[in-house]
């Protein structure tokens, strides 16, 4: 099948990265020092299940050049939803299906005035990676999966004959009807570790050994938690569910947010520990600790360059 990674960081990396390599045809768009040595040395995979060298991959800052394909794996930051999106429409007809990989709980909808209902599906993913360098992705754990499906729960022939090929690559990605809440589960855990980790600058361990600081990690779930309910998702239950996973992580383990705090990169924490404050509002539930999170790192937000 034909695929477009757009944009070529560290998921669109890994995943676009597995299916290159099982043969498909698979472009990637990247941008700066990225794309030059994508173009220069080829994309590298740094994996414990197992490095991938993708010596000459198809690579440019254009999706013009790359025209339509039959999947496009969506992984930008969340401030840049809009734009790329109009920037994927030539990667886009009928036939393709789009799937955002994005962390927040709002990209689908934000794409779909873009490119269409029947082509934009959701994919929340498990996986820690980065890009150690450019053109180099370092996966750090065994885990790297995905499940996709439509925000409505609808069948979707198409699409899961897409996944089909992905299994088949040995990509572990699975075809889901129940996709919105299981997006908002991942939320829950991504907004407590990134609010946790980032305003405190800490890794897990050492907030998890402190009874004062893990409280504030399981007030931000269970705050997020208050919000979907409301919202009418099926979460009960997700907090303490993904407070129990924390236990059992490796205490070194960092959310992004702070990897790009310290890198002194932008951050997403509008689209995190901002969104579940504003929805709080809207929906009349009290978020008073993702409020105060997000008001720790707002500041810090735009990156060094603030």
């Amino acid at each position: 099948m034909r695929v477009a990674v757009m944009a070529t960081g560290a998921l669109g990396g890994y995943f676009g990265g597995r299916l290159a390599e099982a043969g498909h045809d698979v472009s990637f768009i990247a941008r700066g020092a990225n794309l030059a040595a994508i173009r220069k040395n080829g994309l590298r995979v740094e994996s414990p299940l197992g490095n991938i060298q993708i010596k000459s991959p198809k690579a440019t800052d254009n999706p013009k050049e790359v025209g339509e394909v039959d999947l496009v794996l969506f992984a930008v930051k969340l401030w840049d939803v809009e734009k790329s999106g109009e920037a994927a429409k030539p990667l886009v007809d009928k036939n393709t299906r789009l799937i955002s990989m994005l962390n927040g709980i709002d990209s689908v909808e934000r794409l779909v005035p873009i490119l269409g209902s029947t082509a934009v599906a959701a994919a929340p993913t498990v996986i820690s990676a980065v890009i150690s360098a450019p053109g180099v992705i370092l996966h750090k754990n065994p885990f790297a999966a995905f499940r996709c499906g439509f925000m409505d729960g609808r069948d979707d022939a198409r699409l899961s004959a897409l996944v089909d090929e992905m299994k088949a690559a040995k990509v572990n990605a699975d075809f889901s009807k129940t996709i919105e809440k299981e997006l908002w589960e991942k939320f829950v855990f991504i907004v407590g570790m990134s609010g946790a980790t980032a305003s405190m600058r800490m890794p897990i361990g050492p907030i998890r050994d402190d009874p004062d600081a893990f409280a504030l990690l399981q007030s931000v779930m269970h705050e997020v938690e208050a919000v979907g309910v409301a919202k009418g998702i099926p979460l009960k239950g997700a907090a303490e569910s993904r407070i129990a996973l924390v236990k059992g992580l490796p205490p070194k383990i960092k959310a992004s947010m702070l990897e790009d705090l310290e890198r002194g990169n932008r951050l997403e924490t509008d689209w995190f520990q901002g969104k579940v404050a504003e929805l709080g509002r809207a929906l009349g539930v009290p978020t008073p600790v993702n409020r105060d999170v997000y008001a720790v790192l707002k500041l810090h937000r735009m990156g060094k360059s603030a």
